[in-house]
């Protein structure tokens, strides 16, 4: 991110903030960029390595950071306030946004060019995919305004089974955590609460407000409490099958033979379906 951020010339980081693990773990990257960089080059010396951005006045971290929780009708009270509580723990700007009326246009524009209502039986993905990609194009407005780079919030969990939306949490300039499998992210989110990166870094307790939460998406409407477990599979599971998969080039039957071995608590036609 240091790197990227001197060779690029740009004027700091711009997040999508959903109040979930995802976007909460890129921001707390650029948080731990900034303090493994003053504890090397001091406080004079990493404003220096930054010289093409003005970092007086400001906290440097608000002036690096800015994040924008964006809501629809679906989104809720408990990943609002996470997404608040997140951006203040580690200092970066923050705003909120309502776009609900911005998807609500365009799902009518559409509805009217194909001379039918678009429904949750009928059009799921769809209506998923527009809360999504209505996102974009204000925070992408915010990262021009503030000659910034805009991060990709998808993990390689979800990107290996299509579980992102496209010029959506796959929007950015650069994508910190696209190698990183969901499992991981979440042991690691834990491990920066309530340890910390290194001595010299202290944990974020705040970031309990992210790990209580089950992931969800919340595209669907909130009465059918979906979860991203429920839409795919429990993530230890679908990082197991990834690896067998891809690291280690097994064929599906394989795969599934593996998985019942390995996971006898699972029943073997659900674990067929996953695989």
């Amino acid at each position: 991110l240091f790197d990227y951020l001197r060779k690029s010339y740009s004027g700091g980081f711009v997040v999508s903030l959903s109040g979930g693990a995802d976007s909460a773990a890129v921001s707390v990257l650029v948080k731990l960029m900034v303090d493994l960089a003053v504890n090397d080059l001091g406080e004079e010396g990493f404003r220096k390595k930054l010289g093409h951005i003005p970092l007086a006045g400001k906290p440097v971290m608000e002036e690096l950071l800015s994040c924008v929780y964006q809501s629809t009708r679906n989104s809720s009270e408990t990943t609002r306030k996470a997404a608040e509580t997140v951006a203040g723990a580690i200092g970066a700007s923050y705003q909120e946004w309502d776009v609900d009326s911005l998807v609500a246009g365009y799902r009518t524009m559409v509805e009217e060019g194909i001379g039918r209502d678009l429904t949750w039986e009928d059009d799921d993905v769809t209506l998923q995919n527009i809360q999504a990609r209505v996102r974009a194009p204000g925070v992408w407005m915010l990262t021009n305004i503030r000659n910034a780079l805009l991060l990709s919030t998808s993990n390689r969990s979800e990107a290996a089974v299509g579980y992102a939306t496209m010029d959506g949490d796959t929007a950015g300039g650069l994508s910190p955590i696209s190698g990183i499998d969901k499992a991981f992210l979440r042991q690691w989110l834990r491990w920066m609460e309530t340890t910390g990166a290194m001595p010299e870094i202290a944990p974020i307790p705040e970031l309990s407000v992210i790990n209580v939460q089950a992931p969800t998406a919340e595209l669907r409407p909130s009465e059918e409490k979906q979860t991203d477990e429920s839409d795919l599979m429990p993530y230890p599971i679908l990082d197991a099958i990834e690896k067998h998969a891809i690291r280690d080039k097994k064929l599906p039957a394989e795969v599934w033979e593996l998985m019942v071995e390995t996971h006898p608590e699972y029943d073997r036609e659900v674990l067929c379906a996953w695989v």
